[in-house]
């Protein structure tokens, strides 16, 4: 078991898995050349994780709301502290570039100092309107779901992932995850780092195995699940939550588009196009598919495009020098590849890349800019979660906004023009859960106040913002009454006891009162 290379201990953070089943190969998809047999999770094993961590998490939901801040402000410098260890950690897994693998680090911190900051003010409890001015009192608290379980992706393995599980735990909530077969050891590492900061060790298990075998499993045994993946999956776990009465959030696919108007500078629009469709080698749910710029912005938008494309530096090195790396895996390699010779085939012209590279590592493809794409083309309309965009003309606003909006998914767009004030107006056209003007995508999903999720088939629920944090509570109301019941009494008639109901609400309208 070749594990050196890893900057954890591999074999300690293998040991933290609530898994004692039939190994399975993991590969690295930096270095082809390490690998490591990992036991699974067997249905024992998920029920001892599961009773350990419900028993743990009665003792954590009763603690001081300030001791599980602490925690979460423990991490955000534990996450700092050990950020290049973590980005060499991303980058094996998932054959990031570094700067990619560094936003990721960088944004799990963000999110754990904010939820440690603003859970007090979401949570706390408050004083609502009764029903009868002065003699109704109304009290709302939030409780704890119990145990939230989360089944990760491979791309983003570190944040969003440990991200839900934060809000989750400030919560008062226990957390059992799920990483995907290829990134197992970055979720160990940010769980290790959890416990370092003072998290109960039975209050996080992790779990490892087939998603078609241990998923089920998993979302039998919670009371609310967060998935990120496909939409054609997402369905599937949606009715296996809804057969259970349980809650879910899920962040799905996309095709993502990109707006160019024509007031926008070529170049400044071009440079955001291309961080927008190639970041993370375009393996990330909301980056883009799809280009819709102005005709008369066309050609200067397209050169520069494609020059920007051109230089973009690509290979593998723990270090800044490359802006893009591999895909993840062969099966995602060859998905990618399928789709570009697909539209190839059916008369789409490609711009630049196109190709295997398989010189600088046996996942690699080039940055590739297709046009003429049309519906016919699997690229079309499907997403192909690889760096490969389309390019199109557009007459105005009105007929971008259309196109941009013909599809099935609403993730995240990106609108680009010298004006704000048209972005917005713009943006607020566009039927996707977060649209950046004059940025590809770190605007919404950096702030993190800022809710994160998609529309139609692009998923249910938000995380981020407060949204994030109150998904994972019950809502409880505690009414007393005092002096008169609210039912007629002293010898009232219903008929006057409705009367003299009639006009109290008529007064309290006349006095503007909710």
């Amino acid at each position: 078991m070749a594990t050196d290379p890893l900057p954890w201990d591999g074999r300690r953070l293998a040991s933290q898995l609530a898994a004692t089943g039939p190994t399975r190969t993991w590969r690295s998809a930096y270095d082809e050349d390490l690998v490591v047999e990992l036991p699974t999770t067997t249905p024992a094993d998920l029920a001892g994780a599961v009773a350990r961590a419900r028993s743990a998490q009665v003792d954590w939901a009763a603690r001081p709301l300030a001791d599980r801040e602490r925690v979460l402000l423990a991490l955000h410098d534990a996450v700092l502290d050990h950020r290049e260890d973590l980005a060499d950690l991303l980058q094996y897994e998932g054959g990031k570039a570094r700067l990619t693998a560094m936003e990721e680090i960088l944004h799990l911190a963000m999110t754990a100092r904010y939820y440690a900051r603003v859970a007090r003010q979401v949570l706390h409890d408050r004083r609502g309107r009764g029903m009868v001015p002065l003699l109704t009192r109304i009290d709302e608290r939030h409780v704890p779901l119990g145990l939230v379980g989360i089944i990760a992706p491979w791309n983003y393995p570190l944040s969003p992932t440990v991200a839900d599980g934060l809000a989750a735990l400030v919560a008062g909530n226990a957390v059992i995850l799920k990483p995907d077969l290829q990134t197992p050891y970055v979720a160990l590492a940010a769980v290790d780092l959890l416990r370092q900061a003072g998290l109960p060790a039975d209050l996080w298990p992790v779990v490892y195995g087939p998603g078609d075998r241990v998923g089920p499993e998993l979302i039998e045994a919670v009371d609310y699940l967060c998935f990120t993946g496909s939409t054609a999956t997402g369905r599937v776990v949606a009715q296996q939550c809804a057969g259970r009465l349980i809650g879910c959030s899920l962040e799905l696919g996309g095709k993502n588009p990109l707006l160019v108007l024509d007031d926008a500078d070529a170049e400044v629009a071009a440079a955001g196009a291309v961080r927008a469709a190639f970041g993370n080698a375009g393996q990330l749910c909301v980056s883009t598919e799809r280009i819709f710029v102005a005709d008369t912005l066309h050609d200067a938008f397209a050169g520069a495009f494609v020059a920007k494309t051109r230089t973009l530096r690509l290979g593998r090195s723990l270090d800044y020098e490359h802006e893009m790396g591999s895909l993840v895996s062969t099966e995602q390699l060859e998905r990618v590849e399928a789709q570009v010779a697909d539209a190839r085939a059916k008369g789409a012209q490609v711009l630049t890349g196109g190709r295997r590279r398989p010189d600088l590592g046996p996942l690699f493809y080039e940055p590739t800019v297709l046009t003429g794409v049309t519906p016919e083309m699997d690229c079309y309309a499907g997403e192909t979660f690889g760096p490969v965009v389309s390019l199109y003309r557009v007459a105005d606003d009105a007929e971008a906004i259309a196109r941009a909006n013909d599809s099935d998914y609403g993730l995240n767009a990106s609108v680009w023009t010298g004006d704000p004030v048209r972005g917005r107006r713009v943006a607020r056209q566009v039927r996707c859960g977060t649209v950046n003007v004059n940025e590809a995508y770190g605007a919404t999903f950096g702030s993190i106040d800022a809710p994160m999720g998609g529309m139609k088939s692009s998923g249910l629920g938000r995380r981020q913002g407060p949204e994030g944090l109150l998904r994972f509570v019950e809502s409880q109301a505690i009414g007393t009454q005092s002096l008169l019941p609210l039912a007629p009494a002293f010898g009232l008639s219903p008929q006057t006891f409705v009367s003299g109901l009639t006009g109290a609400l008529r007064v309290l309208k006349a006095l503007g009162r909710a």
